[in-house]
Formats: C-alpha cells, structure tokens, sequence
C-alpha cells in the first residue's frame, strides 16, 4: 500500500486491532480486563472517600494505601511463580473468584456497618491478587497471538487501563453522590462476574515444560528466586525494570500536584484535577494511535528515547507557570510513558522462555508497585528541603540522566531488537528449555538456560548480552 492511499493513516497510526480477529482466546481475555479494570477503578476511588467519612483523616486514607503496597509487593513475587508452576486460566478464574468475594466483603460491610477494619483487609486482598491477575495474563498473550503482535497486544492493554483510570473516577464520583458507596462495590463485585465469566471460556494454558519434558517448578520463593537469578544475568531485563524505576522515582511529581495547583498555577481544586488527568490523557492518545510501534525493531532504544522525552517534558513542566502549557506538557508525559510501558512489557514478555514468564512479570509488577510511592516519597523530601519547583525540575533532569547511565551500561538493553520470527523464538525457547532442564538436573540451577534464551531468543537481530553480572 502506497503512503498516497487513504487507509494509510488509520492502518500506520491508529491503534493495531489485528490481535482481537486473531485469537478468540484472547478477545475474551481482554474483555474480562476491559470490565474489571473499570469496576477496580470504582472501588479504588470508593475506599478512601468511605474510610475519609468513616474517621474524617488524611493520615488513614494514607494508610489504607500503604497498607495495599506490600501485599501487592509480594503478591506479585510469589504469583509469578504460581504462573509458571499452574493452568493460568485456572489460576486466573481462582485470582477473579477471590476478588470477588473480597468487593462483595467490602460491599456488605457498607451495608450493615460500616466498620474500618474490612477497608484496610479487603483492598490489601485485593491487592495481592492483582499482582497475580496481571503475570497470568501478560504470560499468556505471547501464546494465544504470536510474537510478532505482542506490542499491538500490550497497547491495547494500555487503551483499556487508561480508559479505565479516566472514566472509572469520574463513574464513581458520580455514583457515590448518587446512589451511595455500597452500590459502588457491588458494581466491582458484578464485573469480577463477568471477568470469571470471560476467563472461562479461554482453553485452558498450562504451563511450559522444560526440555525434555520435565514438570514445571513448585511455586514459591525457590521458584522465584530462579526467576531473580535470571533477571541478574539479563541485561536486556535488568535495563526494563532500571530504567522504569528510574522515570517513575525522580520524574513522577505527582505529590506535588496539590502544592503547584495552588501556589504555581493559582487554582483549586479543579486545577488539581486537571494536573492528575493530563498524563492520562496523554497516556490515552498514545495508546490509541500506537499502529507505528509494531514497526520499531529497536524497542530498547525506543525505551530510552521516550524515557528521555518523559523527562524533558516534566522539566519543561516544572519550569512553566501558564497552566494550558503546563497541562499539554504533562500530556506529552503520559504519552511517552505509554510508549515506554508498550515497549517494556514486550521487552520482558519476550526476554526468555515461557518457562519463566511468569516470574518475569511479577518482578515487573512489583516495580510497577512500588516505583511510584518512591517517587511520592522522593519528590516530597526534596520539596520540603528547596521547594517544589526545584523538585519537579531536578526529578525531570535526574530522570534524563539516570535513562543515559542505563543506556550505557547496559549494552545489551541499548541495543535489544525485535524479535525477527517466530520461528527463530520458538526454537530458542527449545533450546533455552533443554539447557535449563539439564542445568537444573546438575543442581546448577536456571542461570544458565535463561541466558541462552536471552541470547538465543532474538538471533542475530540483537547484539549478544554479556552474562556477567553488573
């Protein structure tokens, strides 16, 4: 097709739909996603306005909050390992099920109390099998669409997520003025429903066997500490998750978005709310016309590019002081975090054998989980000592220069390519397989397989990964 033709823009730049006519599998996978992420964002938004009713205190709103990390933490350690030890499916009806009951807990509470102690067991709950409900289904997607259409997957992943996080808090700010918190949790409650009801009609996805046909790890801190060993060996993995810690800890000013709405900006509460909603709006636009991704064939250079551009743009962000730029600045933000998160995820779905998948991405969700209370953390501290401009401007430059030092000592994530075939990664992870099962029978544990599959994995197409630890 010529540039000149008229279906040329929507087929380059608009959002790649191809994985949805691909795999039925998958179009049920996602529309169970697409249900519960917005019944998630309902109770997200109810349990602190409840607990804030409940006690009429920031500091416990705050600690129902922290009282989440933790278990999503560790729940997302030990429920990748879950992933690569069971059925998936299994595992993520069981994940739906439990959510379940644990909104409907919430929802009854609401109704015949309200007590305070469920708002903090119910959401931490919730929150661990979150951690799990996500390995399973990025571990899934590679096998259910091909390699080649992970990154036109992952966006779609992000269009759902961000239509979510958009359209759910201003749904339940709605739906809590009108009919009442407890009507909220029962909304999350049904579309825990029809996630389990959508899961169900996925075949079933055990787990991968290695080489020659030995039974998939035990769950649990054994299994996820191979998992670990691997990401230690991995420079194309370790450079993923570095390079996100290091955007979403000096460059993600969130905390101060109160502070600028009102002392930069001069505004209230609607200026605040607007600072919260640019990134995802930008998030948004970059999900639904991400067709280009697909094309890119150096997804790690692409990560460091739009890290970069994240950190310029929060720069910029701390330097203005006219609220539509500074808003259109945060947009542009949102945009390449979206970009980098497509390319990330990709990178560490593809980055070894389906054997260890699963770990792959729980590590990945634990960093998800805790990078952004560190940057609250981080950009409160410097705050306090030389303001909040000062804070948002050295956290986008940090964040530029962080994204440089990985880029340069991690060559093997600098120079990851696309994967060229699927042939090429179904016979790499064949072999990674059979080295892991031959090095676990030696009691030399997984190190070893990973990085052949690492190395293997992308062929030629990528400059070969030193397997020293750095």
């Amino acid at each position: 097709m010529s540039p000149s033709s008229p279906r040329w823009l929507p087929a380059h730049i608009l959002i790649d739909l191809s994985p949805l006519r691909r795999s039925r599998d998958f179009r049920m996978l996602i529309s169970g996603l697409g249900v519960s992420t917005l019944g998630s964002q309902l109770t997200t938004v109810a349990v602190p306005y409840q607990v804030y009713g409940i006690t009429h205190s920031s500091l416990y709103v705050g600690l129902v909050s922290l009282a989440q990390l933790f278990p999503l933490i560790f729940g997302s350690l030990l429920g990748g390992s879950a992933v690569d030890s069971v059925d998936r499916r299994r595992l993520l009806l069981m994940v739906e099920t439990v959510g379940a009951a644990s909104s409907a807990g919430l929802a009854l509470n609401a109704d015949f109390g309200p007590a305070l102690w469920p708002l903090f067991v119910f959401p931490a709950l919730t929150a661990a099998l979150s951690g799990m409900d996500s390995s399973a289904r990025n571990a899934m997607i590679p096998g259910m669409i091909g390699m080649a259409s992970v990154p036109a997957a992952n966006a779609m992943f992000q269009a759902l997520f961000q239509t979510g996080a958009i359209v759910g808090p201003a749904a339940a700010g709605l739906l809590l003025a009108g009919a009442g918190v407890h009507v909220v949790y029962w909304l999350d409650v049904l579309s825990f429903v029809v996630a389990v009801a959508a899961a169900s009609l996925i075949s079933p996805q055990p787990p991968a066997r290695l080489g020659t046909g030995a039974a998939p790890p035990r769950p649990g801190w054994r299994s996820t500490a191979e998992g670990l060993r691997f990401v230690r060996r991995s420079q194309t993995v370790q450079g993923a998750y570095l390079i996100d810690l290091n955007a979403m800890v000096f460059g993600l000013p969130r905390a101060l978005f109160p502070a600028l709405g009102e002392t930069v900006f001069g505004g209230g509460a609607t200026t605040v709310g607007f600072l919260y909603a640019a990134p995802g709006l930008g998030a948004l636009l970059g999900a639904l016309s991400s067709g280009w991704i697909v094309r890119i064939r150096r997804q790690g250079l692409a990560v460091i590019v739009a890290v970069i551009v994240w950190g310029v743009a929060i720069t910029g962000f701390g330097v203005v002081r006219f609220l539509p730029v500074a808003l259109v600045l945060l947009a542009v933000a949102g945009w390449a975090d979206v970009v980098s998160a497509v390319f990330r995820n990709t990178i560490i779905q593809l980055a070894g054998p389906e054997s260890l998948r699963g770990r792959l991405m729980g590590v990945q969700m634990a960093v998800v989980a805790g990078g952004p209370r560190l940057g609250d953390l981080e950009a409160g501290v410097v705050a306090t000592a030389f303001g909040d401009t000062f804070a948002v401007v050295s956290g986008g430059l940090a964040c530029i220069a962080g994204a440089v030092v990985v880029a340069r000592l991690l060559p093997g994530f600098r120079h990851q390519r696309a994967v060229a075939s699927a042939a090429v990664v179904e016979a790499a992870e064949a072999a990674a397989g059979a080295e892991a099962a031959a090095a676990a029978g030696a009691g030399a544990g997984a190190g070893a397989g990973g990085v052949t599959g690492v190395a293997g994995m992308f062929g030629a197409d990528v400059t070969t990964e030193t397997t020293e630890q750095t």
